[in-house]
């Protein structure tokens, strides 16, 4: 039983495949479109993004970095003089201000194609270099380089940057433009001392310049993944959306369908029945030769093969309604008592003559004084009859049938009708549970049918909170188990409650008669005894 699940399961991973391997061959595709299209490795609209996160990164330190460059100026006053300190501040303190203009005007340009994106990066990769520059002619003063202290230019050498790095971690080359003129020439200068120290300090300044330059590139790797998930949700967003529309469409459409097709099946109906009842009238008569004999014999063989014909068309019909009324919610059950041993011997009774002419043996194994059942006895009456019907269709002659009916575990009733015919493949159970579906066996047979027995009979017993088990085993037999739930047993008529006052003997209610003092009954539920 395990082969079939597992080419079942193989078959449906081969199904995905192909629709993976495209999904993944057009991702290829526009990965490889963006490469020769973007200049940083990147799509081009991750281009743009990280752009606009670089220019509203600048925007919102700009007092940050005013800060630092007013602090670093008061500073400076004390080891170059006063006027170039002030001259440098106001310098850099104009690059700031170009960098910040420009920034806004990005953020308000609309377009984002790949040329404009270039363009504005390579512009704001100049400012940094030109900002980074700036640092280095107040670090590395001719006039005041003996009078800083090794301790304190490494210090603010450190703090310009980590400061560079952070606001242009969104693109790295430009926080590399801004921070390697100065580690450079922190280096530099302490290499032309010549002291051990000072060779040491040159070391720490470019193995500092690498450690930020490296966090930069964690930083930018980090604000890339997180727009690459971005853009996958919006894209699986997107995905999600066209298909609910589409699916949406579809069930609109097949609504449409279904209501057609209602109003076919009732129109129908009755213009269908109208000519096959007459049919089945006069072919009975003629069957039956009640006006006389036929003059040639074998019109009578004509006569009862139209009349079966009838039959079996009018019971497709009839079927086809049951069904469409099922599935519409359409179908009412009409509940009352029910003995389910009761109605299985009397259908065993109506075809017992079909399963004796084909040599088949039923045999029946009742459970003794169970209780009546809350259901519709016309639908129970129509699951045993179909699926009785079935067994002796598909069973060989001398064959055997079993009809079980009997307690619950959890103290309901059930049905089973087992027999000993060719058997359903498992991989077959899905499509003869479904409306029209019939199995191989089924297609191979002399009496073949529309494929309607057993959904309706299943979706019968779903209506009564029952279940519906088919169990199969090609060439061995077929076991269908219907249930039906403890709510539904009835174990006694208990009189109705009256709360209402007596009536007087000599004033009867209006509109009531016979036995005033006769009780009145209603089903009570209990969920029985289990074996």
């Amino acid at each position: 039983m395990s082969e079939p699940a597992d080419k079942k399961e193989l078959s449906a991973t081969s199904a995905e495949m192909p629709a993976r391997s495209r999904r993944a061959a057009s991702q290829r595709v526009r990965e490889a479109r963006d490469r020769l299209t973007s200049t940083s490795g990147t799509r081009p609209a991750f281009d743009h993004e990280l752009l606009r996160q670089y220019a509203q990164t600048r925007i919102s330190a700009s007092l940050v970095v005013i800060l630092l460059v007013v602090s670093t100026g008061i500073l400076a006053s004390f080891w170059i003089p006063p006027v170039a300190a002030l001259v440098w501040t106001a310098g850099i303190l104009a690059i700031h201000g170009v960098v910040i203009r420009f920034c806004s005007k990005f953020l308000a340009v609309a377009s984002s194609s790949p040329a404009i994106t270039r363009k504005w990066r390579l512009r704001f990769v100049g400012l940094d270099l030109l900002y980074g520059l700036a640092w280095t002619l107040v670090l590395i003063h001719p006039s005041g380089i003996d009078v800083v202290s090794n301790t304190l230019m490494l210090f603010v050498m450190l703090l310009v940057i980590a400061v560079s790095s952070m606001l242009a971690a969104s693109l790295p080359i430009a926080a590399f433009a801004a921070t390697v003129p100065v580690s450079a020439a922190i280096a530099m200068n302490f290499v032309l001392r010549g002291t051990f120290d000072d060779y040491i300090l040159a070391a720490l300044a470019v193995t500092a310049e690498g450690y930020f330059a490296l966090l930069a590139h964690r930083l930018h790797s980090t604000t890339l993944a997180t727009l690459e998930a971005r853009a996958e949700k919006d894209a699986l967003i997107g995905e999600l959306e066209q298909a609910k529309a589409i699916s949406d469409e579809a069930r609109h459409r097949a609504e449409s369908a279904n209501v057609s097709k209602s109003r076919f099946l009732a129109q129908m109906s009755h213009e269908l029945r109208t000519p096959l009842n007459a049919i089945l009238g006069f072919s009975e008569v003629m069957k039956s030769e009640i006006f006389g004999a036929h003059a040639v014999e074998v019109y009578k063989d004509y006569s009862a093969d139209i009349h079966n014909s009838g039959v079996h068309l009018l019971n497709l019909i009839n079927e086809i309604l049951d069904l469409s009324r099922i599935e519409a919610g359409r179908y009412e059950l009409n509940e009352e008592p029910v003995a389910l041993v009761h109605v299985v011997a009397d259908c065993h009774h109506l075809l017992k003559l079909r399963a004796s002419s084909r040599g088949i043996t039923i045999h029946e194994v009742f459970e003794r004084d169970m209780p009546k059942l809350w259901g519709d006895e016309r639908a129970t009456r129509q699951v045993v009859l179909n699926l009785l019907s079935n067994s002796i269709k598909f069973t060989p002659p001398g064959g055997e049938i079993w009809l079980k009916v009997g307690w619950t575990a959890s103290g309901g009733q059930y049905l089973s009708v087992k027999d000993t015919g060719s058997g359903i493949a498992e991989d077959e159970i899905p499509v003869v549970l479904a409306s029209f579906g019939q199995g191989s066996n089924s297609i191979k047979s002399a009496e073949q049918g529309a494929g309607l027995g057993l959904p309706i009979a299943k979706s019968l017993i779903d209506m009564h909170g029952g279940t519906f088990t088919l169990k199969s085993t090609l060439r061995v037999g077929t076991e269908v188990i219907v249930t039906y739930p403890p709510e539904r047993v009835m174990t006694a008529l208990a009189p109705m409650r009256d709360d209402s006052p007596p009536l007087q003997p000599d004033r009867p209610p209006e509109g009531m008669t016979g036995d005033k003092n006769r009780p009145r009954y209603k089903p009570i539920m209990n969920a029985g005894t289990g074996l």
